[in-house]
Formats: structure tokens, C-alpha cells, sequence
């Protein structure tokens, strides 16, 4: 169980193999992006972006009769 078996993770490690207790990692797939794609994307963006709201007026506070 040390670094010269073959079947546990150090050993594999030292050896630079893998299999069931160190599997390879998997490569993700890279797709080129299309025109198409880049062109709803930007469409995207346009419907998302909103004008600011207006700014309303701050409330006007009751005034006291002073008799």
C-alpha cells in the first residue's frame, strides 16, 4: 500500500497511470460559436436593458397648525 502499488491512488500517482481508484479526467467538448448565436445574444442584451426609472419627488410631510 505504498507508493510501488499499482492499485492504490499513491501508486498510481507515483507511476503516472490511472484506471478504477484514479480515472482520467474527462476533456469538455468546444463548440465554435456561430453567427447566429452571437446575433441572439446581443438581441438578448437589448431587451434586458431598461431605461432608468425617473426619480419621484420625496413626499411632503403634514404640516402642524400651531394656534
Amino acid at each position: 500500500m505504498g507508493k510501488g502499488d499499482k492499485k492504490s491512488k499513491k501508486g498510481k500517482r507515483a507511476i503516472g497511470s490511472s484506471g478504477v481508484s484514479r480515472p482520467k479526467k474527462k476533456k469538455k467538448k468546444l463548440v465554435a460559436p456561430t453567427a447566429t448565436a452571437s446575433k441572439a445574444k446581443a438581441a438578448a442584451k437589448e431587451k434586458v436593458k431598461k431605461e432608468p426609472a425617473e426619480k419621484k419627488a420625496p413626499a411632503k410631510k403634514a404640516k402642524k397648525d400651531a394656534e
